[in-house]
């Protein structure tokens, strides 16, 4: 199957490049299967029920989160109706919807999991290894590839996890930092691996944000105003992986960048 992850779409300008790329994007790769980290797609912190709708109508077919799964605070009602949004597997023992799920794609199945890291991260999760490894035993064996998000801020956590489950998952792909990483390979075990899949947003900014509150802040160490998503031509960052049917390894994998101020990619 050939799979496509999108990296954290940030504010209006990434879910613009969404919906209005990610079909013919997913139609010159010859997609099956869609997976868009979307947990700063409204306002840069979360994702409302109306924007994960217009992500879904555009053509991905599961939403991941994050650390701000649930700022938006309709998610924890809109999450319970619609399974194809993920949150994290380790984010809170009592909250709605679910780390994991199954999709049927084409009389195969896909999972998808999330987790969330520990290191560097400001709510204290509980342990990610586990967490994944548990939902990996208890769904993997039905799966004809597996996809894990780890929303991490580390890139040693980010590295450890990749090892972890190499050879159990298709993918092991990084969210989180916005920026992303050239080291895209494929683990000796047969997963995918890349440590931060990037964003999909306005690259002519601070991960994502306009730059004069950021830039102001690190000058004089004081806040003065809310940081605002940067509103101009988005980029589309990613990988895509194509993997065998008989082992759910990753048979290639490739970044995907589309658009905006970074190299774009060709199929």
């Amino acid at each position: 199957m050939r799979i496509l992850f999108l990296g954290d779409v940030m504010g209006r300008a990434g879910r613009s490049a969404i919906t209005t790329r990610l079909a013919q994007l997913k139609a010159d790769w010859r997609v099956d299967f869609a997976v868009v980290n979307s947990e700063n797609a409204t306002s840069g912190v979360g994702l409302s029920g109306a924007h994960a709708k217009a992500l879904l109508d555009a053509g991905a077919d599961c939403l991941t989160l994050g650390d701000h799964a649930f700022d938006q605070k309709d998610m924890l009602q809109f999450i319970e109706t619609e399974p194809r949004v993920i949150r994290p597997l380790n984010f809170s023992t009592s909250a709605p919807g679910k780390g994991a799920r199954l999709f049927d794609v084409k009389g195969r199945k896909i999972l998808v999991a999330q987790a969330l890291g520990q290191v560097f991260m400001k709510r204290p999760f509980s342990d990610p290894f586990s967490a994944l490894e548990a939902a990996l035993k208890q769904l993997g064996g039905q799966a004809a590839a597996r996809i894990v998000d780890f929303h991490a801020e580390a890139t040693s956590e980010k590295m450890a996890m990749g090892h972890f489950l190499d050879g159990r998952a298709s993918l092991v792909v990084g969210t989180h930092t916005h920026v992303p990483t050239s080291d895209a390979m494929i683990l000796s075990g047969g997963t995918g691996y890349l440590t931060d899949a990037g964003m999909c947003g306005d690259y002519n900014s601070v991960i994502g944000m306009e730059k004069k509150e950021p830039l102001r802040r690190f000058l004089t160490g004081m806040p003065k105003e809310r940081f605002t998503p940067a509103t101009g031509d988005a980029t589309l960052s990613g990988v895509m992986i194509e993997t065998d049917d008989a082992t759910g390894h990753a048979k290639t994998i490739t970044p995907i960048r589309e658009g905006g101020r970074l190299q774009p990619s060709t199929p």
